[in-house]
């Protein structure tokens, strides 16, 4: 294996490890016992939905999309006997 395939594993064993991160970070859509109190319909928690959960949603969809495109392209690579 070459520079560039070292590369390209540490690269994508990176993007793996923050697609993690990100996925664990997100809350689930359970609301718990704060539906039942009415709690859940707090000025805080709409506006916190709204932030950091649409933050991390949308860091979800770019670590999944550059997570295929290395896959793809490691393939093709070592297809091709480049690594």
């Amino acid at each position: 294996m070459n520079a560039l395939g070292i590369i390209l594993g540490i690269v994508l064993a990176v993007v793996s490890v923050a697609i993690i991160i990100v996925i664990i970070l997100q809350e689930g859509n359970q609301q718990g016992i704060g539906v039942v109190t009415g709690a859940a319909d707090s000025y805080f928690s709409k506006n916190k939905a709204r932030s950091i959960d649409a933050f991390l949603s949308r860091w979800t969809k770019v670590f999944a999309a550059v997570f295929v495109i290395f896959v793809i392209a490691l393939n093709v690579l070592s297809y091709f006997d480049i690594l």
